[in-house]
């Protein structure tokens, strides 16, 4: 704040647009042209390199999931970040993602669960019946180093059909590049990297110093917990989360 107020702090000044859904988007009358996604496609164009994606509540469906799998299949490298089972607040959003973990693990795409850490007591959750512990909410991703996207559009159903949402685009290889930096370092560190086993098991594997733990099923989460995500994972309101 001091060397905003000296007029001495760094600033970079980039191309920046505001993109959003039209308002009747709730009452089902907005055109596809009208949608924030299909706005911001018109304004950037698909990745080539990677994609850093950052997303609280994320849920692909099979859509999303051949958009992935295409993108890595075309040599992008793609990394995903979202909430661990433990850190999540919403069990059935985690249900919609998780069946969803192996066709893009299969595919090569980098996913990261963030662990469910203590949190200092100015940024612990407030929400009633929630966790007092840090969960993820940021939603952005960075393109090729050189495209920011920051809003409030999870990567779900609901922001595609039924939530209004607003974002930025953002042409800045320096803000997209620190955006890269953070997954790769902090975000990657506090998570649980999934993967495939050996016998095809989907297992978590948690940095613990120089070494690293390895988890046969989701860690931090109970036994009911895990039975509650299953069930609702056969469920078909996927596309309601």
């Amino acid at each position: 704040m001091r060397e905003l107020l000296e007029e001495s702090l760094p600033l970079d000044w980039v191309n920046v647009r505001m993109v959003s859904d039209d308002p009747s988007k709730i009452q089902g009358r907005a055109k596809q042209s009208e949608l924030l996604w299909s706005r911001f496609t018109e304004l950037v164009q698909a990745p080539v390199r990677e994609l850093d994606l950052i997303s609280a509540y994320f849920v692909p469906g099979q859509e999303g999931v051949d958009r992935f799998v295409t993108l890595t299949r075309r040599g992008v490298r793609v990394t995903i970040v979202t909430n661990s089972l433990e850190a999540t607040d919403v069990a059935a959003v985690h249900a919609g993602y998780a069946k969803r973990r192996r066709p893009l693990l299969e595919a090569g795409v980098r996913l990261l669960e963030l662990k469910r850490t203590a949190a200092p007591e100015r940024s612990r959750s407030r929400r009633p019946g929630g966790s007092s512990d840090s969960s993820l909410h940021a939603k952005a991703f960075a393109i090729d180093g050189s495209v920011v996207f920051v809003g409030s559009f999870n990567f779900d159903p609901r922001s595609v059909r039924l939530n209004t949402e607003i974002a930025f685009v953002i042409q800045s290889s320096s803000l997209a590049g620190r955006l890269a930096g953070v997954v790769d370092g902090a975000l990657a560190e506090g998570s649980y990297r999934v993967e495939l086993g050996p016998d095809g098991a989907l297992r978590w594997v948690e940095r613990a110093g120089d070494a690293e733990v390895v988890h046969d099923r989701e860690p931090g989460a109970g036994l009911w917990r895990r039975l509650a995500v299953g069930v609702l994972s056969l469920l078909p309101i996927e596309w309601l989360l």
